[in-house]
């Protein structure tokens, strides 16, 4: 299962069957964290972008990184603490 069929498959059905998106609350899917390096040439590298943002009260609460099955749990835990530090969101690590 690749990281597209993980987000279908497990994470939209557990934040929809959490509540998440209704009420106060949202998830942002594919959400810019940067516009990527500026390069040699005034180009732009590779933006940062995070499978999801959870927001609550128009506040950035939490981010959670999708990984194919066949990848370890930690494999995206940095990816996202990186992701939460650039976006002043404390974090804590949950696998599920």
């Amino acid at each position: 299962m690749n990281e597209s069929e993980t987000r279908a498959e497990y994470i939209d059905p557990k934040l929809k069957a959490s509540g998440w998106g209704e009420g106060e609350s949202k998830v942002l899917r594919e959400f810019r964290v940067t516009d990527g390096k500026i390069q040699i040439g005034g180009t732009r590298g590779k933006p940062e972008i995070a499978d999801y943002i959870l927001v609550y009260k128009n506040h950035k609460i939490g981010v959670i990184e999708a990984k194919a099955e066949n990848l370890s749990v930690t494999e995206g835990v940095a990816q996202a603490k990186a992701y939460a530090q650039k976006l002043h969101i404390d974090y804590t690590y949950q696998s599920f």
